[in-house]
């Protein structure tokens, strides 16, 4: 009867002493895994938001496996070329949702035009960069009429009169819009840094001829009007 208990009590130890021979091992594995590093791309010094990456202005900096995200990019290839959204920390890692390759530049077919004060009867206080608007006409004669059948065009950019972008200082629109929160989104649009005192649109050329052509002669004057479209569809 002792033997056998004995024996029990030596292969219970056995059993255990394997456990936490095996549960050491894993412990040691995870702690080396998390000390391998990932080389992750970072800026040099701090970027303002909407510039133009360059190579001169990034490097690369090590970071533990553990504390890697997805997020992060890690070849010089994909943050080149790209602009910022949001402002980057010194030495901070790059994350994809915080830069746009060329997000309010025109496309081929189009160019941006500064659409003059003269032309316009009223823009939507309402309006924020990236934004889609709808464009009207006003005529002297009491005529009005939407433009462009139908369409509806981007907002390269809204400024104030001191020339800085109009905006909530405390949570920014295109910020919101690359996280895809449409509650902040719309949030944004309660407080601005100013009044809009110009409007950049992203246009084709025979857009913008047609525009010049209406108001030039001071017949006519543009309504720009927001587009629930920017917030519901996050375009």
């Amino acid at each position: 009867m002792n033997r056998r208990r004995s024996l029990l009590i030596s292969l219970v130890a056995a059993v255990m002493a394997g456990v936490l021979v095996y549960g050491v091992y894993v412990m040691q594995v995870n702690q080396v895994e998390l000390q391998q590093t990932v080389q992750v791309v970072v800026p040099k010094d701090f970027i303002r938001a909407g510039v133009l990456i360059r190579e001169d202005m990034m490097e690369f900096r090590a970071v533990q496996k553990g504390s890697y995200t997805e997020g992060m990019m890690t070849k010089l290839t994909e943050v080149v070329g790209q602009e910022t959204l949001i402002p980057l920390g010194k030495q901070e890692p790059i994350l994809k949702w915080k830069v746009n390759r060329y997000h309010l530049l025109p496309n081929e077919q189009q160019a941006t035009f500064q659409i003059p004060k003269e032309y316009l009867l009223s823009v939507s206080n309402g309006i924020r960069a990236g934004d889609r608007v709808r464009i009207y006409v006003s005529g002297a004669d009491g005529s009005s009429r939407r433009l462009f059948d139908e369409k509806e065009i981007t907002v390269a950019s809204v400024k104030s009169s001191a020339n800085v972008e109009v905006d909530n200082p405390k949570s920014s629109n295109l910020l919101s819009k690359v996280e895809g929160d449409k509650e902040k989104m719309y949030a944004s649009r309660l407080e601005a840094n100013g009044a809009i005192d110009q409007i950049n649109l992203n246009l084709a050329e025979s857009e913008w001829l047609q525009i010049d052509q209406l108001c030039s002669s001071k017949k006519a004057r543009l309504v720009i009007a927001f587009s629930s479209s920017s917030i519901l569809t996050g375009e």
